[in-house]
């Protein structure tokens, strides 16, 4: 379990934390909203260790729970009494018997060992209208002691009455360069890596972690890049084979993740196109790839400047971002591709 001084950038959270911390004004009531693997978890625990500390202490700057007295200890194994984790039985929804048992008609019951009871719902969006209304109920009138922190990647899916008697703290975008600074130093990711996987998880932290240990990601870059640096003698049908290949879930993939590991399948696909042209684009401004995301593409990359205008880069970018617009907008996937690609060959 990580302390303040290991979350990454989110300085508004932690200072407003902090706060609370110095001054004991602690809030009935959290959402914590970012989108999944921002980390929202580990700043809930983080929080919710230190509030419960029996020997906070000072640690550059920062009020940090000690991590050695016995509330410390307890809550690094997950094995403390006055934090709770909401769990429920069903993958797609949090009941109103879940909350009703678990938290509403549990919250009478005193701390056993600590000044507060923290309660920590993960995946709030997932409660039901019923649901909501049975912790309405607490937030309308909490005993003293209870500190709620809902965590949820769509705040919109919660009742404005829940809204409203809560402190809202959503997560920032992590900045790329203090993400490749934590690939580096704490996970030893080789620099241009580093970068490569920063810029494509777009400021979220637990995204970079995946990519930078995803041989997944690494494979379908080189097949993206290969497929473009052959589009000329590609016949449409080989090309839309390969295209196929890449986007697919893997094997191994459940049936239940496998329409969300294709919609990430198909996002990399695309953020790699971009990404590359985009590349494109400053090696033919600059003449160097000190500023390129595809360091290791260089040779390639060099090669289409020579070919390629500043006129020709851009309507290729351009016929890309209209491809992401119609398949977003539900248009025949494998026909806005075939189109795309056209439009990428013509101007190579």
């Amino acid at each position: 379990m990580s302390d303040f001084s290991d979350i990454i950038d989110q300085e508004q959270m932690k200072e407003h934390m902090q706060y609370a911390l110095r001054t004991g004004k602690i809030s009935h009531a959290y959402i914590i909203s970012g989108e999944s693997g921002s980390g929202k978890e580990m700043v809930a625990r983080c929080f919710a260790k230190a509030l419960q500390c029996d020997n906070k202490r000072e640690k550059g700057g920062l009020l940090e729970a000690c991590n050695e007295c016995t509330s410390c200890k307890k809550a690094l194994t997950d094995n403390h009494p006055d934090i709770i984790t909401i769990t429920h039985e069903k993958p797609t929804s949090i009941g109103v018997d879940d909350i009703r048992q678990k938290l509403r008609d549990d919250v009478i019951i005193k701390p056993y060992e600590s000044s507060h009871k923290i309660y920590i719902i993960p995946e709030g969006e997932k409660m039901t209208v019923a649901a909501q209304n049975a912790l309405l109920k607490t937030l309308e009138e909490p005993p003293e002691y209870i500190v709620i922190i809902i965590l949820t990647s769509n705040i919109n899916q919660f009742l404005p009455t829940i809204i409203s008697r809560c402190i809202v703290l959503p997560m920032k975008p992590v900045k790329d360069d203090s993400i490749k600074k934590y690939l580096m130093e704490e996970c030893h990711v080789v620099d241009y890596k580093a970068m490569l996987c920063a810029s494509f998880a777009r400021g979220n932290v637990g995204k970079a972690l995946e990519l930078a240990s995803n041989e997944r990601f690494e494979k379908l870059k080189n097949e993206t890049i290969d497929i473009v640096s052959k589009v000329k003698n590609l016949e449409l049908q080989d090309m839309m084979e390969r295209i196929h290949s890449i986007l697919e879930a893997p094997p191994d993939t459940s049936d239940a993740d496998k329409k969300a590991v294709e919609k990430r399948q198909y996002e990399d696909f695309m953020d790699v196109l971009l990404y590359l042209f985009r590349d494109v684009l400053v090696y033919k401004a600059t003449g160097n790839d000190n500023h390129l995301i595809f360091t290791d593409k260089v040779s390639y990359i060099s090669s289409v400047t020579e070919k390629c205008s500043y006129l020709q880069v851009g309507d290729i970018i351009d016929k890309m971002e209209i491809a992401k617009k119609r398949i977003n907008s539900n248009v025949n996937m494998d026909l806005t591709l075939e189109l795309m690609f056209m439009g990428i060959k013509e101007n190579l």
